[in-house]
């Protein structure tokens, strides 16, 4: 621990100016609550070499350093903007200040906020990059830019490096096109590889949390993994390989140019789960009109039954269940096009509609050559996509799931971009599969309602593996991809399919709260809801599929999560337990309006893992109450205000 600056009170514009012993040192940056600190730092004395920045986490008057050292450099086809660095000033701190909302997610109202300094170099060919940094009081980001120049250049390296110290633990997930492996947790840096966004960290003192990702991805530039296989302790940001999908793997960029954010959210763990910092920072929606953008819970047939779209009789009887429930959506998945026994996607789409119900439907998206899945080739131009989307409008769609990207070049990021700005022209939501994890999009974009990029329910289709794997990684999701932006985990099963779950029906409930995704596809058959008692199941008609607050209340990865969600006045609550011990947790409801008595709905484990027990009771801010999880279990709870 190093012993807190004693000019700490000062405002952070000042302090980021004053002289410190450190010749080295050329600027810092300090969040508005003075918690998340940035410096800007060099290996040499002197304004001219290579540059990083140090990271630090400052609680309880006591500042801790964090991540000791990110590098910083590119290198561009023409020249290198990395070793021979000279610095030339940084700017007066700035304060970004920006109030906006959000049709879906963990939060409708959201607060941009943040110090930034501009830190200005020039290589030994005189030409300028720019590094801007920003402190958040729930993380920090910078970013490159080329303020300067005309031209088209390919970024031929990035050079940041996360410099993480060993003992710090953390939760990885093996980099794979389709980001849906599992997270392992480790306690040091002996393992080298590639590894996917985003990627969790515990600093050995138990301090501070942060995890490290990207944002405000555009056209301009490739999605990016982290590698540590040439310095294991040092995580490099990494561009795509040449075999990675089609395209060219190196990004051609266009002067001047600015390139995505990089991110660290820091702070506690309840820092990490509310944060929005990934939307933050991402640009503006480019909608004028959002009034048809719903959020809303989907019936699903692919989970009970791969091949359910072919059959006419699946898909009717997945519509009633959504009109049953009164879920808005169902979704016809892969197949449709090849839809017999009784009808057509046509006669389909008749009577989805017909029962009140809007249906949704499934695209590949052509660009993975093992994957020949059709429709194959309906979204692949922007000529077949407008013929497409107009055919779908004409006959009561409301949005698409397109599948099977698994490349993360720029080209394939540019495709992304054409689906979302295509589909809008037709007032379509999207829903992209076998894809990247969310970089900000749902905010320029907000009808892209959901990525998969997470292993979800489907992989109890995939191979045994889940069966044992699932208890433990659903609560590591709540605190890693999830963080991130909306995830299609497919949630809430109570049959099993061709894998059996060890979960409890308790949990399984819970994950329709924990779990984030503006389309909240319910992927068990029909009769796994009908069947329910009438709490559970009247639960799952209410549960809604966006947020105007969030609250993680307890937990940690692996071991158990308990979170806290509103929608207008209405509060619900869920707990799983990932151990395969039973646990009797204290429910609080701290998170409460003051003076104001609530309704509750708690529906916990029963006496095995297929059975619940419901309990009904008044609660106010001060309350508590024992709740029982199975081991593998959890409960869920609604809270309505009894002014209401």
């Amino acid at each position: 621990m190093l012993k807190p600056n004693l000019f700490r009170g000062v405002i952070p514009f000042v302090f980021a100016f004053l002289a410190f012993p450190l010749m080295s040192q050329k600027a810092v940056v300090l969040s508005p609550n003075s918690k998340n600190e940035v410096m800007l730092l060099s290996q040499q004395d002197g304004n001219t070499g290579s540059w990083y920045l140090q990271v630090n986490y400052i609680s309880d008057d006591e500042k801790s350093e964090v991540i000791p050292r990110i590098d910083l450099g590119l290198i561009r086809n023409d020249q290198s903007f990395s070793d021979n660095l000279r610095f030339l000033k940084a700017s007066r701190p700035k304060r970004v200040v920006e109030q906006y909302t959000s049709i879906h997610g963990k939060r409708s109202e959201r607060s941009n906020v943040a110090n930034e300094v501009v830190m200005e170099f020039e290589n030994s060919e005189r030409s300028r990059m720019n590094v801007v940094v920003r402190a958040y009081n729930d993380g920090i980001v910078f970013r490159y830019e080329f303020p300067r120049g005309s031209g088209t250049y390919t970024i031929e390296d990035e050079l940041t490096s996360y410099h993480i110290p060993d003992s710090t633990t953390r939760w990885l997930q093996d980099f794979d096109l389709s980001n849906e492996h599992l997270y392992a947790k480790m306690k040091d840096a002996q393992t080298g590889g590639d590894w996917g966004y985003p990627a969790l960290f515990n600093t050995p003192d138990n301090s501070c949390w942060y995890l490290i990702h990207e944002a405000g991805l555009d056209r301009t530039y490739c999605a990016t993994k982290l590698n540590n296989a040439d310095n294991v302790p040092a995580y490099k940001v990494t561009l795509p390989y040449p075999h990675e999908g089609k395209g060219e793997a190196l990004p051609t960029i266009n002067l001047p140019w600015k390139s995505p954010w990089r991110v660290v959210i820091m702070g506690e763990l309840s820092d990490i789960v509310e944060s929005t910092l990934v939307d933050d920072v991402s640009k503006p929606s480019v909608l004028e009109n959002t009034d048809w953008i719903k959020p809303g819970l989907v019936s699903w047939n692919y989970w009970s039954d791969n091949h359910g779209t072919r059959c006419f009789q699946t898909v009717a009887a997945f519509t009633d269940l959504a009109a049953a429930m009164g879920w808005p959506y169902t979704l016809f998945d892969w197949e449709w096009d090849v839809m017999s026994n009784g009808g057509n996607v046509e006669d389909a789409a008749r009577y989805a509609l017909s029962k009140g119900v809007k249906p949704f439907i499934w695209y590949n998206s052509g660009m993975f050559q093992w994957i020949t899945a059709t429709p194959i080739d309906r979204m692949k131009t922007h000529e077949n996509r407008m013929e497409e989307f107009a055919w779908l409008k004409s006959l009561g769609f409301v949005g698409v799931k397109v599948d099977f990207f698994l490349s993360e070049k720029q080209f394939m990021i540019e495709y992304y971009l054409d689906i979302l700005e295509d589909a809008a022209k037709f007032e379509m939501m999207v829903n992209f599969h076998g894809s990247v994890v969310p970089r900000g999009w749902a905010r320029t974009y907000p009808h892209l309602m959901t990525l998969e990029g997470v292993r979800g329910a489907e992989w109890y289709n995939n191979g045994p593996e889940f069966t044992t794997t699932a208890p433990e990684h659903n609560s590591v999701m709540a605190f890693t991809r999830n963080v991130v932006g909306s995830m299609d985990y497919t949630p809430v099963t109570f049959t099993n399919s061709q894998y059996p779950s060890l979960t409890s029906y308790g949990h399984e409930l819970a994950l329709s709260v924990l779990y984030e995704s503006a389309l909240q596809h319910m992927a068990d058959r029909p009769e796994g809801y009908y069947n329910l008692p009438d709490a559970p199941k009247s639960f799952l008609k209410d549960v809604p599929a966006a947020w105007d607050d969030t609250k993680l209340l307890d937990g940690y990865p692996g071991r158990d999560v308990v979170m806290a969600r509103r929608n207008d006045k209405l509060w619900y609550v869920g707990g799983i337990n990932s151990e395969n011990v039973e646990k009797n947790y204290t429910l609080s409801f701290n998170f409460l309006d003051d003076g104001v008595d609530y309704r509750i709905v708690l529906i916990s484990d029963g006496n095995h893992d297929k059975d619940f027990s419901t309990y009904y009771s008044v609660v106010n801010k001060s309350s508590t109450i024992d709740v029982k999880m199975l081991r593998r279990g959890g409960f869920a709870a609604k809270l309505q205000p009894m002014d209401n």
